[in-house]
């Protein structure tokens, strides 16, 4: 359990900014897993959609490291400490592990749709956790983070999705 190590003068009470550091660690560790996923797709990529997939991957890891950033930074906001190790983000992401020794275009298009799918549930869950505790700052933050993963993972599903779905 995250604890609040600092003194702020944050109006938030001290209970509620402890659940929310921890939602939001909960968070940051899955942001920091889903870079790594995204850069394991862009180095390891081949096939006929290459280049687009590369540089595409490339921008879904740089976005989930910026995720990572709001997401930490808040934790700090509130008087906690961000936990964005390598070894916290192993034991705390709630992401499947991406599976190693793919390469072809549409594997790395399901696996990081998954992995974008996951993280995304994931920030819907802590909007409506961190509302519900009073502090709405960190709800507008996830809000921001799962309208950009929902971008992310219409741009890799869009490789893929090339009929539509019959509507009855």
């Amino acid at each position: 359990m995250s604890i609040v190590a600092y003194e702020t003068n944050n109006d938030l009470p001290e209970g509620v900014r402890e659940q929310v550091a921890e939602i939001l660690n909960e968070r940051l560790a899955a942001a920091i897993d889903l870079a790594t996923q995204a850069k394991q797709a862009h180095w390891n990529v081949k096939g006929s959609q290459f280049i687009a997939l590369h540089r595409l991957f490339d921008e879904i890891h740089a976005a989930a490291g910026e995720y990572a950033d709001l997401l930490a930074e808040r934790v700090v906001q509130l008087g906690g400490i961000a936990e964005g190790t390598l070894q916290s983000a192993a034991q705390r992401s709630d992401l499947t592990a991406y599976p190693r020794g793919i390469a072809d275009g549409p594997d790395h298009v399901g696996a990081l749709g998954r992995a974008l799918a996951e993280f995304g549930a994931g920030m819907r869950r802590s909007i409506d956790e961190t509302d519900n505790l009073g502090d709405r700052c960190s709800a507008d933050i996830c809000t921001e983070v799962s309208r950009g993963t929902d971008k992310w993972l219409w741009f890799v599903e869009a490789h893929v999705q090339v009929s539509p779905i019959a509507v009855q």
